[in-house]
């Protein structure tokens, strides 16, 4: 039976992956140490995700290591047999996190990036490894791009080329505000690209919009769509820095991502590098976002806004998939925004509909 490892086990992506794979006939070794508890707080704990991985799926096995931990990750691949899958999805996501503690941010993401890909190229070289980048790498870059402000939403100029359907990967990384945390993502990039290309193994970079799923741990300085449903739910306020809510995301279903992964383990390449999100299929801004919610709940959201924009946060991003999917034409965005959107809502409403009674 092959074996896949997962890191972020816990985490949206980690955990979609660790039940799709099992389902395919994986064993599957997790790593999850629950570090989002510390960026975000109890609320974004994963411990409940891993737990319930562990009780319901004999095939899962779970390690509490920290991808920092160069011995401990190279203890667990010379054991793993039959490695043929490799996905990391393990990070430390969020822009402002990123400038409190710089050692953490670049230490999880670069350097556990470089332990995980050592550990493969030692162990099993030959082993498909999925890193989940991010469209950070490219900085503040979009923003310089010629946008157009429509009453919900800012829009790019129609004569621009990425217009009709968004931004491809020739976008340079280079001459843009990247946060630290973009920073920390595009060194991990880099090495991952450096990997396929110099040791010929077959790795490929997804760099990500907004991903998001109904078992997403939102918070403030990450999980958009989710932090959104559930701040609409609960009656908590939410906050909107900058840009007056029109800046604009593509968002992602976990189920469409982890379809992506497993498309390219089928036929993989050395040195692959994909943008990824949710395409001119599933986007929305924030103010749309808003929208929809209330009209899911059937609740009126109580929001702000920060004038001030985050540090190197986009105006504009949507992908192009289409270098993807020429590659991978069997591949498709399944759901748009507002079928997500309910899906968050339905999955979480018992948990936050009471929240909500008592504040009342």
């Amino acid at each position: 039976m092959p074996t896949a490892v997962v890191t972020g086990a816990g985490g949206l992506i980690g955990a979609e992956c660790v039940r799709e794979f099992v389902r395919r006939g994986f064993d599957v070794i997790g790593l999850d140490n629950d570090m989002r508890r510390r960026y975000f707080g109890p609320a974004a704990s994963t411990q409940a995700v891993i737990d319930a991985l562990v009780t319901t799926l004999p095939e899962y096995r779970h390690v509490a290591a920290d991808i920092r931990d160069e011995a401990a990750v190279d203890a667990i691949f010379s054991g793993a047999r039959d490695l043929e899958l490799v996905v990391h999805a393990a990070a430390q996501p969020s822009h402002d996190w990123a400038a409190s503690d710089p050692r953490t941010d670049f230490g999880v993401n670069a350097v556990g990036t470089m332990n995980l890909l050592e550990a493969t190229r030692c162990h099993a070289p030959d082993a498909t490894f999925v890193f989940m980048s991010t469209n950070k790498v490219y900085g503040d870059l979009p923003n310089g791009l010629p946008l157009v402000e429509l009453e919900t939403r800012l829009e790019l100029d129609p004569a621009h080329p990425y217009a009709a359907e968004g931004i491809d990967d020739s976008m340079s990384i280079d001459r843009s505000m990247h946060s630290l945390f973009g920073v920390s993502k595009a060194a991990a990039d880099l090495m991952v690209q450096e990997y396929g290309r110099y040791f010929g193994m077959p790795t490929v970079c997804f760099r990500g919009g907004c991903l998001t799923g109904p078992a997403h741990a939102g918070a403030q300085l990450h999980g958009f769509l989710s932090y959104l449903m559930r701040c609409a739910a609960t009656g908590e306020p939410y906050t909107v820095f900058g840009h007056g809510g029109k800046q604009v995301r593509d968002n992602l279903h976990c189920a469409d991502v982890v379809a992506a992964f497993l498309a390219f383990h089928a036929a993989p390449q050395a040195g692959a590098v994909y943008n990824l999100g949710g395409g001119r299929r599933s986007n929305c801004s924030v103010l749309e976002a808003i929208g929809l919610c209330e009209l899911i709940t059937g609740l009126e959201v109580t929001w702000q806004l920060e004038p001030t924009a985050r540090m190197g946060d986009h105006m504009w991003w949507i992908s192009d998939l289409r270098p993807f999917q020429a590659d991978y034409p069997a591949w498709e965005v399944r759901r748009g925004v507002e079928a997500i959107l309910r899906e968050i809502h339905d999955h979480n409403a018992e948990r936050w509909l009471p929240v909500r009674a008592a504040a009342a």
